[in-house]
């Protein structure tokens, strides 16, 4: 249920309304916009019935949310989250994009990466420290040591970081070097995991599942916001379905169906949604032309002889013409790069 408030009500007049509705058992999550203070009661709604709410002092009107997913919905929060992360501001009208190799392999390597990406305007570095891979037999990732690789790269460039969790485990010790936690299509629906990401407080990709409806995709980012974060970034990265042309189906409708249910800020990854690197340029125009706020590309120095998906993964020079391509695009849907 939403509880919208009058303008001019005080502090005081919307502790009161808090305290009547937790006083019901209810949860209550507050959205500031910047005309409104809108108050979400979450729980059994049935509990209210005893509370004229709408004759409380500072209550402007009372509506219920008709989606599952409520606290992540449009009728929740008309305006569009902005999440600053280090300066960079994701969901705004810059249109941003993280970049980096699939996995930290060595200092040298993941530093010159990160150098290049951010020479061609990527302002976020990516890097998977603990890999999940279809196979056991392949590599994992350098664990703890790739978190500190990580920092490293960020201290020598500047770029904030992002990595992925996949184990509720080690929530404390990922979030104690990453700037912005990923939780990948294969843990979607992990929900110890949500929990847990939720709790920290850290900002938060969540990548569509493989089979994942949107429906499913918006109740698993409703998990993080449960626990009181909402700095949730959602990421498009193809699905599957019959077609065996591309490693995954890319969704593009999914970044306007997204926008008008959700007020979070919608990535693409088209790496990950094609496997191919000669396709990810195309698909990353796309993106910026369909209204996603920003792309995560994978770019290796040698991607021949790279540890994972270096099919995908785009050489710095052409990761350069790619972001020349999406400039001109972004500039011609009113976005900056």
């Amino acid at each position: 249920m939403i509880i919208v408030i009058k303008r001019e009500a005080t502090q005081e007049i919307i502790d009161h309304v808090i305290e009547k509705i937790k006083g019901a058992g209810l949860a209550v999550h507050i959205s500031k916009g910047k005309e409104r203070t809108i108050i979400g009661a979450i729980g059994d709604e049935s509990r209210l019935a005893s509370i004229s709410l709408e004759a409380l002092p500072g209550v402007e009107s009372v509506m219920p949310i008709m989606k599952p997913y409520k606290l992540v919905s449009r009728e929740f929060r008309k305006e569009s989250s902005v999440i600053d992360v280090e300066g960079v501001r994701i969901g705004d009208t810059a249109f941003q994009v993280i970049a980096g190799p699939c996995s930290v392999e060595s200092k040298e390597s993941l530093i010159d990466c990160a150098r290049k990406v951010k020479e061609s305007g990527a302002r976020i570095l990516r890097g998977g420290a603990f890999k999940p891979r279809t196979s056991p037999y392949d590599f994992q990732g350098l664990g703890v040591e790739g978190l500190k690789l990580l920092a490293e790269a960020k201290k020598a460039t500047g770029l904030p970081i992002i990595s992925e969790l996949m184990d509720p485990r080690d929530t404390e010790i990922v979030c104690e070097y990453v700037d912005i936690v990923q939780i990948g299509a294969r843990n979607m629906q992990n929900f110890r995991l949500l929990t847990e990401v939720g709790k920290s407080g850290k900002p938060v990709l969540l990548k569509r599942g493989l089979s994942a409806t949107i429906k499913e995709f918006l109740m698993s980012a409703e998990y993080i916001a449960a626990q009181g974060n909402t700095q949730i970034i959602l990421c498009e990265r193809g699905i599957r379905t019959f077609e065996t042309a591309t490693r995954n189906t890319l969704d593009i409708s999914a970044v306007p169906v997204l926008k008008e249910e959700t007020h979070l800020p919608v990535f693409i990854d088209p790496s990950h949604a094609v496997g191919r690197w000669g396709l990810v340029t195309p698909l990353a125009r796309a993106a910026v032309a369909v209204g996603a706020d920003g792309l995560m590309i994978e770019v290796h120095p040698d991607p021949e002889n790279a540890l994972c998906d270096g099919a995908q993964s785009l050489k710095p020079t052409k990761f350069a013409r790619l972001m020349d391509e999406v400039r001109k695009v972004a500039a011609s849907v009113g976005r900056t790069l």
